[in-house]
């Protein structure tokens, strides 16, 4: 059986600084793997990197901007000595009705869930290919949702951007398979994890009056899970080290629901 070992590769992560993020940076180093933990929070940044142990990093990050890409992918090659994974983690949920829909909220969604993650895509293929920075090859990780294959009140956009982030998934695989980039392309799809935003989705349901408290909005998804209950950030974390490991070596271009089989 092929291990899960990742010692001697290089990591980043987007959205390092807390929640699914920081578990699966915390995943990724636990497997051997140096772990450039990025983020625009300069403050909680640096302390998860530090909680890593020696030879992990921070590097400021604002994954919707081009030009700040660049600088932490080259930061991160040159610290760590190459970069064989990228996991496109960082995203928003804003909870709002359709009919309620502020332009200026999905503007956000878009730009971080989707552009932010086509462009830790367009950076990571610039480092591993042939050529590039790091030039070895590697894995790109995107972080869709389970609220891209069902559907879910009160998540319209955040639900699209996450589809979104799924097909540039599988095009992304396809184009580096052919430009012979060597980069295995793959997403998964958490299901409800009760982190931060998690809490604030159910939360945020129920003050729309779609659920009657936070409580019976989690207690619909809990029993439309087969699993019987809510994600664990380990949970998600464990299928990232799995689809980073050369025990995936041979899938590419697929989403990997983590949902405890809510999304069936």
């Amino acid at each position: 059986m092929t291990s899960l070992d990742l010692t001697g590769r290089r990591a980043l992560v987007t959205g390092g600084a807390q929640g699914l993020g920081e578990a699966m940076a915390t995943a990724l180093a636990g497997a051997g793997a140096r772990v450039a933990v990025a983020d625009v929070q300069d403050d909680l940044g640096p302390k998860v990197a530090e909680s890593l142990g020696a030879g992990h990093i921070f590097v400021p990050l604002d994954i919707t901007d081009d030009a700040a890409w660049g600088e932490a992918i080259d930061d991160t090659v040159s610290r760590l000595g190459g970069l064989d994974i990228v996991v496109n983690n960082a995203g928003v949920e804003i909870t709002s009705l359709l009919v309620d829909l502020d332009p200026a909220q999905a503007r956000t969604m878009l730009d971080v869930n989707l552009l932010g993650t086509a462009l830790g895509i367009k950076h990571a293929f610039r480092a591993m290919r042939p050529g590039g920075a790091a030039g070895n090859g590697g894995v790109v990780i995107n972080v869709a949702s389970v609220a891209a294959t069902i559907a879910f009140p009160g998540i319209a956009v955040y639900s699209a951007t996450k589809s979104g982030v799924d097909r540039l998934t599988r095009v992304a695989a396809m184009e580096s398979g052919q430009l012979g980039y060597g980069v295995r392309v793959n997403c998964i799809y958490p299901g409800l994890v009760p982190t931060a935003m998690g809490a604030g989705l159910a939360n945020d349901v129920a003050r729309l009056g779609l659920f009657p408290s936070p409580e019976e909005a989690v207690a619909t998804v809990i029993g439309l899970t087969p699993s019987g209950r809510l994600g664990e950030v380990t949970d998600m974390a464990d299928a990232v080290v799995f689809l980073a490991s050369d025990a995936a070596r041979f899938i590419n271009g697929v989403g990997l629901p983590v949902d405890g089989g809510m999304g069936m």
